[in-house]
């Protein structure tokens, strides 16, 4: 009897859903991929349809399975990785939606955030969950839910609803509604999880009104969690892996060691740093949060967010027409040998981690007669290397761990010039591996783990087949020289508006 040496990880994103097939050796066999709509209902406002959600996930599960011309009794399990803090409420009996998905990226629950911070809670909240309050974690969009809708708190309180992030939700219909659970990463971020107890905290769901019976059962990361429910595939498939998108490119990345860390160049960055078995506090506004549990084993990490990262470069394609496609800045950039001096904080939308200001603004400094686009060009690429270097300047502040290495991934992670400049900059090689979609990965190689197809982390490492090592090829003199500029930028840059 053939033994199933297959994984299938659904990698459910804000803009669109992927399916990809892994083999045994940690190979794509297959991918299947459908966009996802984006809803504005009101300035602010970010919302899904939760039910594209969850048919999106199936069709591409569906296409992925078929393209590897495999049968479901060749899949061993599944993995899930999810677009973190978004939330959906759905009836109990029916299974359906309540409300629009609230998108992590909404801002509609920043009066239940206020209320929270006028209340004096805000340390507390940081002090159980590690996380700074804000619209962007979950608890808030539910209790902007339940107050916005006196019916639905009722039903919440009577146990007719169901709450969750989008992992809970997809398992919930790949298992016909027979598991309502999510994983201890994505409880993390739902800003209700004590994440030294390892619970919900009674204290945090009192004080934001949340009834406790609309939250799902927390699990670990890998293991046999679930089981999908036989008449989606043809067969069963056991549910074996489930994280938050970040944690998930952490463990794809095989940052299984304290100081290992991996920055995601996309829209924004995410930058996660292992922290192991110790929830390290930060004193510089980054936040503490889950990675992943596996067994009794818990692991901890610190993360930095930063707005604009190829969102800058997005800007000099539209906003100023200095190149035509994104990636027509890396040879632009390449063209001098340098920015000529000239500086770019692009804080378009404020500035992140660790400086969170959100009256701050883009700026160019250094302008001279002889800058060219060629300039602005490089000092773009420039920015987003030093805003990781920012988070990275915390993050081992924070930990008291060293920056071993930065594995890279994401989109931009395949400019060569930005990768050189990274490694430049930060004074660690940055690690570039052969697969960038490194979430998808984390997702296969937990539920993989977690089915017994792989006997342990160790043997993960193998599927971390590198591409390129950068190596830093400046002097310590010269990177603080530049780091300096940098500094004297930002500062002028901060609390530009009122």
């Amino acid at each position: 009897m053939n033994h199933p040496d297959f994984v299938l990880a659904l990698d459910q994103g804000t803009t669109s859903t992927r399916a990809l097939v892994f083999d045994s050796s940690g190979q794509v066999v297959s991918v299947a991929q459908h966009p996802l709509s984006q809803h504005y209902p009101q300035p602010g406002w970010v919302n899904h349809d939760a039910s594209e959600i969850w048919q999106s996930t199936l069709m591409t599960a569906r296409e992925a399975i078929a393209a590897a011309n495999l049968a479901p009794k060749d899949i061993a399990a599944v993995g899930i990785a999810n677009q973190r803090e978004t939330l959906v409420v759905w009836e109990r009996l029916t299974g359906k939606p309540v409300s629009p998905a609230i998108v992590w990226q909404s801002r509609q629950s920043q009066p239940q955030t206020e209320a929270l911070l006028a209340r004096d809670m805000g340390a507390t909240y940081q002090r159980l969950t590690g996380l700074v309050p804000d619209p962007y974690f979950t608890a808030t969009k539910i209790a902007w839910l339940l107050e916005s809708n006196p019916e639905l708190r009722s039903r919440a309180e009577n146990g007719d609803l169901c709450a969750g992030t989008v992992d809970s939700w997809l398992v919930w219909n790949l298992t016909a509604g027979r598991k309502h659970l999510t994983d201890v990463s994505n409880a993390s971020r739902t800003m209700i999880y004590d994440i030294h107890a390892l619970d919900w905290s009674t204290r945090l769901l009192s004080d934001m009104a949340i009834p406790r019976q609309l939250l799902p059962i927390v699990v670990p990361s890998s293991g046999r969690l679930a089981i999908s429910d036989a008449t989606l595939f043809g067969s069963e498939i056991p549910i074996c892996g489930v994280a938050g998108d970040q944690q998930a490119a952490l463990f794809g990345q095989c940052c299984f060691q304290p100081g290992e860390a991996k920055n995601t160049y996309g829209t924004g960055s995410f930058m996660l740093m292992n922290t192991g078995h110790l929830a390290k506090p930060s004193a510089r506004k980054l936040l503490t949060t889950i990675a992943w549990q596996i067994g009794e084993n818990v692991d901890y990490a610190l993360e930095g967010s930063v707005y604009f990262s190829g969102a800058a470069v997005g800007w000099l394609r539209d906003g100023l027409g200095l190149i035509r496609e994104a990636r027509d800045i890396e040879p632009l950039a390449a063209s001098v040998p340098d920015s000529g001096g000239v500086v770019f904080v692009p804080a378009l939308t404020g500035l992140g981690a660790p400086h969170w200001d959100s009256a701050a603004r883009g700026s160019l400094f250094g302008i001279t007669p002889g800058t060219t686009a060629a300039h602005v060009a490089r000092a773009t690429l420039e920015a987003i290397a030093f805003q990781t270097c920012d988070v990275t300047e915390a993050m081992t502040t924070d930990s008291g761990i060293s920056l071993r290495s930065l594995r890279v991934d994401g989109g931009a992670a395949c400019n060569d010039l930005l990768m050189q400049i990274q490694a430049d900059l930060i004074g660690v090689p940055a690690v570039r591996p052969r697969n960038i979609e490194t979430t998808a990965v984390g997702a296969a190689m937990l539920a993989g783990l977690g089915s017994g197809l792989w006997p342990s982390q160790s043997r993960l490492e193998e599927w971390c087949q590198l591409d390129q090592v950068f190596e830093p090829s400046i002097s310590p003199d010269e990177r603080e020289e530049r780091s300096h500029l940098w500094r004297r930028a930002v500062d002028r840059s901060l609390g530009w508006i009122n």
